[in-house]
């Protein structure tokens, strides 16, 4: 059988961006809840746009949302929503923004409950996708169908990341708990 990588990654041979993110963190299990709220703002921010622009403003996210540290952007006010709004090399959505903050905010409320974002994820794991994409709407905003499977697949908590016959495929099965094989 010969190894292939996935589709999206094959439509886009010269793509650096994608490449890159596909063989080191797309279905890789994140354990730093920082890390999952910057991938959650990554999706939400993607949302009717190319995850290619995502990836090219990735780094200039992480300088207007403070490295999307948790509590730093719990704590954003009028000042940084202005700020962040002014910012070019970022996606200037109101909406997108507010969300956001709200959902760090939301995302501080489930660590002292669950000890963490990633406490909060494991003691719902696993659901189906519709399970999840219900319990997402219900706790946080600006989370519909897509942006959910997209995030939990991206962190490993969805299967189907990578076609099986990729070889980051076995390297994201390896990393991932027994109990984190759950239907899609």
């Amino acid at each position: 059988m010969t190894t292939t990588y996935c589709d999206y990654v094959n439509s886009y041979p010269e793509d650096l961006f994608n490449k890159d993110y596909h063989d080191m963190q797309y279905g890789f299990p994140l354990d730093d809840d920082n890390l999952l709220f910057e991938r959650l703002v990554f999706e939400i921010n993607q949302a009717g746009l190319s995850w290619i622009l995502i990836l090219k403003k990735a780094d200039n996210f992480r300088k207007a949302y403070r490295r999307f540290d948790i509590a730093k952007v719990a704590r954003f006010g009028e000042k940084d929503r202005a700020r962040l709004l002014a910012d070019a090399g970022i996606i200037r959505n109101r909406l997108k923004i507010n969300a956001a903050i709200e959902n760090a905010k939301r995302i501080r409320v489930l660590q002292q409950e669950f000890g963490s974002f990633k406490g909060w994820l494991d003691a719902h794991h696993p659901l189906k996708k519709d399970e999840w994409t219900k319990l997402f709407k219900k706790t946080f905003v600006f989370t519909g169908g897509e942006i959910v499977n997209e995030f939990l697949m991206s962190t490993g908590y969805l299967q189907g990341a990578h076609a099986k016959s990729c070889p980051i495929y076995k390297k994201t099965a390896s990393l991932r708990p027994a109990w984190r094989e759950c239907p899609s």
